[in-house]
């Protein structure tokens, strides 16, 4: 074993034995913990949408549900009604330890220890992706990583899904052989209803007219993958927004702007990424709480290999692969899930790739090739995932109240 794994296994023993000591203070039967981005995200994904829906069963049923959220993003606004909690050591370890609910949408710490009359929703981040995730990588997969990836799927008791293609690759994807709750994706509930009147607010809060058209930018992050310690970093690459904005403008006509969306692990880099940038018409939003509020405001979705797509595709929005460093991504990452030219959005490799692919798109096609490609996934999204799911919630609160173990399940599979 090398010293970085023998290290954490040290440290992961030592944050198990103070989850023990917080099982002398006693289950709260209401309370729902919750956290995004392993604590460095804040009020936004599945887990926000959930506690939207939580919080209106306690305006209009008198419900009485307190939900803690564990993060260490400061200054982002969440409802009053929420508990925002820096998410330290001690108070991970006393929130979780009393909660009957945990609900997040990346891992736990390694050495979380879960008590009996708590159960662990696994929201994950994406409906479905390109690139590998745990096994699926095979031997890019760092040691480390397997560890903690396993340890917290022993913890988990149900792992939601939107589609069948991920009921089915979540088992290695996620080193999961647990039930998987078919209820549909709580964070895509937007991309169903409500949709005016966010792309009315974005322009609004960006300064943009009403009419404005708007292109999402919103590359995936890059590198650290092998050595165990993860270090991630970002770029815009070879994109010249100048003539992104004029190939769609020569295209679909009308005025348009870029949102540039880096992914929220690196969204400190867009700073010094705008410092370049000439182009007036290029908004940094990689602040920006609620990646699919964005994309419910949009027009278009550009990316490389990001999950983003395939909720982009629900709303039969047009969207783009830009895979202009894809040889080395795989090199790096793992063979990807699908084969970009198999899928049915329009692939390039460079600008000129790009260019060409806005002035060849076709509506049409386009959206007969996502509705033949969603049903390759077996998609059951519908906009009520939500709704869904704190009813599963409210049922195994109460049996588990009751002391039953398990409830069977409407949606289980």
């Amino acid at each position: 074993m090398n010293y970085y794994i023998y290290r954490r296994k040290a440290k992961a023993f030592f944050t198990g034995l103070l989850f023990w000591i917080c099982r002398v203070f006693p289950l709260r039967p209401d309370r729902i913990v919750m956290w995004t981005l392993e604590g460095k995200g804040g009020y936004t994904d599945s887990p926000k949408y959930i506690a939207e829906e939580l919080l209106k069963r306690n305006r209009e049923r008198k419900r009485n549900y307190e939900i803690v959220w564990l993060t260490n993003v400061s200054g982002q606004a969440f409802p009053d009604a929420i508990k925002v909690v820096k998410d330290s050591l001690w108070n991970r370890a006393y929130y979780l330890s009393t909660a009957v609910f945990w609900v997040g949408n990346t891992r736990t710490g390694y050495g979380t220890r879960k008590r009996t009359g708590t159960t662990y929703l696994q929201t994950w981040h994406s409906i479905a992706g390109i690139k590998p995730i745990g096994e699926q990588r095979g031997n890019r997969l760092p040691e480390m990583a397997r560890i903690v990836s396993r340890a917290d799927s022993l913890l988990i008791d149900y792992v939601l899904a939107g589609n069948e293609w991920s009921c089915r690759t979540y088992r290695s994807g996620l080193l999961y052989d647990g039930l998987i709750l078919r209820t549909g994706t709580p964070r895509c509930d937007i991309l169903f209803w409500g949709k005016e009147e966010i792309r009315k607010q974005c322009r609004e809060k960006y300064g943009l007219a009403a009419d404005t058209c708007i292109v999402l930018y919103a590359p995936t992050f890059r590198g650290g993958s092998q050595s165990g310690r993860r270090s991630v970093s970002a770029e815009v690459g070879t994109m010249d927004f100048g003539r992104l904005i004029h190939a769609l403008v020569a295209k679909f006509g009308g005025s348009w702007h870029v949102l540039l969306r880096l992914h929220p692990q690196v969204a400190d880099q867009a700073e010094a990424i705008m410092q370049g940038e000439q182009n007036d018409r290029v908004v940094n939003v990689s602040r920006y709480p609620d990646m699919n509020e964005l994309l419910a405001a949009s027009d278009m979705l550009i990316t490389d290999y990001s999950s983003s797509i395939f909720e982009s595709m629900l709303m039969k929005q047009p969207g783009f692969l830009y895979a202009e460093d894809i040889r080395e991504y795989v090199q790096d990452r793992g063979k990807l899930m699908f084969c970009l030219e198999d899928m049915p959005f329009p692939v390039a490799y460079d600008m000129d790739g790009l260019e060409r692919r806005i002035a060849d798109f076709d509506r049409v096609s386009y959206e007969k090739m996502l509705e033949r490609f969603m049903d390759r996934l077996g998609v059951f999204e519908d906009g009520q995932a939500s709704n869904r799911v704190v009813d599963f919630m409210e049922e195994r609160m109460l049996h588990t109240a009751r002391g039953v173990s398990s409830i069977g399940g409407r949606y289980e599979g």
